[in-house]
């Protein structure tokens, strides 16, 4: 059975502690006071000022900065099995190289795929872009997919966005071009 005190032990610790005295020192309180001029007929009472303690110069002040940054990460692309009705059923070897422009919406990216020499970006509207990476970077090393920092435009462009893997390699594309069957 709990003792007495363990019981209102807690109550104690929500009561507020009376101070010793609530009148300062006069010092104190003619350095708190403001400079009044008394007029002649009144006489100019102390104003209670509330006393303010200067804060420990040890603690160290810090500072809250609030950012908003999106990343947005393109997963690689799935067995061939669940992907059947929304990617060509050619293989890319049967396609061939068709320009475009430097730039590509980052919004209709879908799934990336690392080739031995390129990047296959699928979008949703059913096409294939190849991405050749600059001479350092490895297609290999986005063989989980990438990583991008959307920019003001929301498109992803040669030799300005970089693509980020999750193994922690950093690359821009250096070309990329938009592969279409081979008859056509």
């Amino acid at each position: 059975m709990p003792a007495f005190i363990d019981l209102f032990a807690p109550l104690a610790l929500l009561l507020p502690i009376p101070a010793a005295s609530d009148a300062a020192p006069a010092e104190e309180m003619a350095r708190l006071t403001p400079d009044v001029e008394a007029d002649a007929g009144e006489q100019a009472l102390p104003v209670k000022w509330p006393v303010i303690m200067p804060l420990n110069s040890a603690q160290p002040w810090y500072q809250v900065r609030i950012q908003q940054r999106v990343i947005i990460r393109v997963s690689p692309r799935r067995s061939r099995q669940s992907l059947v009705a929304t990617l060509p059923a050619r293989p890319p070897s049967d396609y061939i190289e068709r320009k475009m422009g430097n730039c590509l919406e980052l919004k209709s990216i879908i799934a990336v795929q690392a080739d031995a020499a390129r990047l296959l970006l699928y979008t949703n509207d059913r096409r294939i872009i190849s991405a050749r990476l600059e001479k350092s970077c490895r297609p290999r090393d986005f063989y989980s997919g990438f990583y991008v920092e959307p920019s003001r435009d929301g498109k992803l462009c040669v030799k300005r966005d970089n693509l980020q893997s999750r193994s922690g390699a950093s690359c821009q594309m250096d070309r990329i071009r938009q592969l279409v069957p081979a008859g056509v």
